[in-house]
């Protein structure tokens, strides 16, 4: 397999998901926690990508699999594995040599942290794996939206500021006399969901238009996602008000204090969102107008990352 058709099965381009939200979270914890951790960043980092890219590979590895004849049209050559002729055993190779990789590194971070590292961290894979691979994938049930956006959204953010301020106290797992405790921190929990709210709706958002623009493919493939069971409309209704609670949210924090002042003027950037939500809500077409999912998301993402490094440096 030459790189270009690695890059094309692990889809390198739809990295920004996972990377962006690990680059806002550290940023706030620089901002609020005033704390930073270069191994611990560095670690999570491998970690993350290489099981981003893993979860992929091993989506297209199993659409592949169990690709279906479409309207005379051969699924399969529209698969990475069969438009590049891909040798099957390569792909589940590479597959495991990203699953190990990012298990490896997960450990490593999980000694430089604590236990709650390695719950969530442990959590988060099987979510993964499940979310792609199993008798009934999450990615194939109502649940992708939920799922994708919680773990690659609140979860990605909650870990990456984790990782630098684990020993403060915000989450304490004990153990002693066969009971285990757990402390929390609600108010500083609570902060850390809010400040990944948008994120969780802007990734959320990629994979509703994903499904509704599928959905007459998916229904053949038997993929009965959230658009199958509410409908076009009401899932278009759900992605418009899903940019309007992230924006919402973005005041919220700022006015909580819990984000840099300097953050309210990512507000700006809803002009060009609702542009973008107007034009998706006109045409659900995957070659057309699923990309204003992901413009959306980029757009909103990075507006947050430079307005608070801006404010970590006011």
């Amino acid at each position: 397999m030459n790189i270009t058709s690695f890059l094309k099965l692990v889809e390198i381009q739809t990295k920004v998901a996972s990377i962006m939200p690990f680059i806002l979270g550290t940023l706030y914890s620089i901002y609020r926690y005033k704390t930073f951790n270069l191994k611990n960043f560095i670690f999570m980092f491998v970690s993350l990508l290489c099981f981003d890219m893993a979860t992929t590979a091993i989506n297209n590895y199993y659409d592949y699999k169990k690709a279906t004849e479409v309207k005379g049209n051969d699924y399969r050559e529209k698969n990475v594995i069969g438009s590049d002729n891909l040798s099957l055993n390569t792909v589940k190779a590479t597959i495991v040599i990203l699953l190990l990789l990012a298990v490896s590194f997960g450990i490593i971070l999980t000694f430089n942290t604590d236990v709650v590292v390695l719950i969530i961290g442990m959590v988060s894979f099987l979510t993964g794996i499940l979310y792609t691979f199993g008798p009934i994938p999450l990615s194939r049930m109502p649940l992708g939206e939920l799922f994708s956006g919680f773990f690659m959204g609140v979860i990605i953010i909650f870990l990456s500021i984790y990782i630098h301020i684990y020993d403060s106290g915000i989450i304490t797992l004990g153990y002693e006399n066969n009971i285990i405790s757990l402390t929390l921190n609600i108010k500083e929990v609570i902060y850390i969901f809010l400040m990944a709210l948008p994120a969780f709706a802007g990734i959320s958002n990629i994979m509703l238009a994903n499904n509704i623009c599928d959905l007459e493919e998916d229904i053949v493939n038997r993929r009965f996602t959230l658009p199958y069971y509410i409908g076009k409309e009401n899932g278009v209704k759900l992605f418009r008000a899903l940019y309007y609670i992230a924006y919402l949210d973005i005041a919220l924090i700022v006015a909580l204090r819990i984000a840099p002042v300097i953050l309210i003027l990512s507000v700006l950037s809803f002009k060009k969102v609702k542009e973008n939500i107007d034009i998706f809500s006109k045409e659900q077409i995957k070659s057309k107008t699923f990309i204003v999912g992901v413009k959306n998301f980029v757009l909103m993402t990075l507006c947050q990352i430079v307005l608070v490094a801006v404010g970590i440096f006011i």
